[in-house]
């Protein structure tokens, strides 16, 4: 994602700095610092200002990028609301004591899988670790029965993954969370032999189509997307999902929060509950993001295996611990 300031209301911006990391914007309505997808948060930010008025500023930028912006800022942020794309971002901002309490109302639309145990951030969407295979390279019986048989030697320079990027940090936090530190760095330093590596999973996926590579460990909205345009890079692979609770069935929530410094908390808790109430979580069943939705009795885009079905592990989204993640995988040689 860029890191440029987009206006996404008629809001004047009454000031605009970007000396250092201080930015000051409009004061007739809320700035939320963005980490999910662009096109989904205009979407949303679109819709949400036609229904309420409520002018909005959005900053894009990455998870960790602006996670670690939050915390340098502290009380300071211009920010009102944060969105990411996966939790541990947000669980950073959280841990260093920046973050209001969602409203309870909020709280309520979003399924309890799908929300933080303390109540401090909300899921606002949802996306499946998969297996993303060559058709004509892997059959359903060659494929991996668990994300920790990819540590196989029969798996060596067979299956590829983005590290440095933020969605497959949050698998392996999930892995943490799940198996603990020891059979984690194990499992990241025979990665570390086994796996290629590139650069976003979007490429990932364009090496599994190519024939490159057999398979690779992504997102799953990444071929649904390809597939709603031309399907070039997607038209030769297929979506394995792991199921049976195994750490590869992992479902990342994308969250959303108030700043406790916000100026305009009554504005960016509104925001929050129409994104995660039926309006904000009908744009996920009918655009083109193909995330989950997660609010309760909430549809997700039709074309998705439901998530009743993914039987993915329970991890309380709260502890999720990025900056060990970070550790570990810095230890094992991926960063």
């Amino acid at each position: 994602m860029s890191s440029r300031i987009m206006s996404l209301s008629k809001a004047s911006l009454l000031l605009l700095s970007t000396l250092g990391s201080t930015v000051a914007f409009a004061d007739d309505g809320i700035v939320v610092y963005n980490a999910q997808h662009e096109s989904l948060t205009k979407a949303w930010v679109d819709a949400f200002t036609r229904e309420t008025g409520i002018k909005v500023t959005v900053r894009n930028g990455g998870d960790s990028e602006l996670g670690n912006q939050i915390v340098q800022e502290g009380a300071a942020s211009p920010a009102d609301v944060f969105l990411t794309e996966n939790s541990p971002a947000m669980v950073l901002v959280d841990n260093a004591g920046l973050l209001a309490p969602v409203a309870p109302a909020t709280l309520a639309q979003v399924m309890p899988a799908y929300r933080p145990s303390h109540g401090k951030w909300v899921g606002i969407a949802a996306r499946s670790t998969v297996f993303v295979y060559n058709k004509s390279k892997l059959s359903q019986n060659d494929l991996p029965k668990s994300l920790l048989d990819l540590a196989k030697p029969n798996w060596k320079g067979r299956w590829a993954a983005s590290p440095t990027g933020a969605d497959f940090q949050a698998i392996v936090s999930a892995m943490l969370a799940l198996k603990g530190e020891a059979a984690t760095l194990e499992w990241l330093k025979t990665m570390k032999a086994n796996s290629t590596s590139y650069k976003g999973n979007s490429t990932v996926m364009k090496a599994v189509n190519a024939g490159q590579i057999d398979g690779g460990v992504i997102y799953h909205y990444y071929r649904f997307a390809d597939q709603a345009k031309t399907g070039e890079n997607s038209n030769n692979v297929a979506l394995h999902y792991f199921k049976h609770q195994d750490p590869g069935a992992f479902v990342s929530i994308s969250g959303g929060g108030v700043l406790a410094s916000s100026k305009h908390k009554n504005e960016a808790q509104t925001f929050l509950k129409w994104v995660t109430g039926k309006n904000g979580q009908h744009i996920l069943k009918t655009g083109t993001a193909f995330e989950y939705a997660v609010g309760l009795n909430a549809e997700s885009h039709p074309a998705l295996t439901p998530l009743k079905d993914l039987d993915a592990p329970k991890v309380d989204a709260a502890k999720l611990n990025g900056k060990k993640v970070v550790d570990l995988m810095t230890q094992a040689g991926l960063l």
